[in-house]
């Protein structure tokens, strides 16, 4: 019996051991595509649908004076290189004006966009999970709108640029990325 009270009174320390190491161990094996979002439409979606195709996440606005130039290369980039390789995640920033129902009217009325996802905080204790991941895995936090981080095919923060790093800029990469996509499917072949 007192073996039984000692093994008893063990049990929260080994179960507490346990659950650290659990942790460390699910924390360890999260990458990008892991995480879940809310998309425009107020509907939850799993990243893990975006997996085996690069990802360009952006944290957009409407009212910025970026807006024009990234809207229309974002598009840009989603219509040359997607939806098979590679897709363009747009978040808007939490203090953006409107609904989420508003902001997907106006930018796909006015831009032609069709990617956003639900308005989210991306920076302080607010942020979402899918940002606090992409900013401690690049280590560059955003401090404006139009922070782009590019995402591997398996959910590695790749790079990141702020709103002065144009999206033409940052095309070539995207394009490498696509290009050992394709390569490697025709090697499968």
């Amino acid at each position: 019996a007192a073996a039984l009270a000692r093994c008893v009174k063990m049990l929260p320390g080994v179960l507490a051991v346990f659950l650290t190491f659990f942790s460390l161990a699910e924390s360890k094996d999260k990458d990008f595509y892991t995480f879940k979002v809310v998309n425009s439409r107020g509907k939850l979606v799993s990243l893990e649908k975006y997996r085996g195709s690069v990802s360009l996440v952006v944290n957009v606005a409407s009212e910025c004076g970026f807006t024009e130039e990234h809207y229309k290369d974002l598009q840009q980039l989603q219509r040359d290189f997607g939806p098979y390789h590679f897709n363009v995640l747009a978040f808007p920033l939490q203090q953006e004006p409107g609904s989420d129902k508003d902001i997907d009217s106006f930018v796909r009325r006015v831009y032609g966009v069709s990617f956003p996802f639900s308005k989210i905080a991306v920076v302080g204790t607010g942020a979402n999970n899918v940002y606090k991941y992409l900013v401690e895995s690049s280590g560059k936090e955003p401090d404006w709108n139009f922070w782009k981080y590019l995402v591997d095919v398996n959910g590695r923060v790749v790079d990141a640029w702020g709103p002065k790093v144009s999206v033409k800029e940052v095309r070539p990469k995207i394009a490498e990325l696509v290009r050992q996509i394709i390569l490697k499917k025709k090697e499968e072949l």
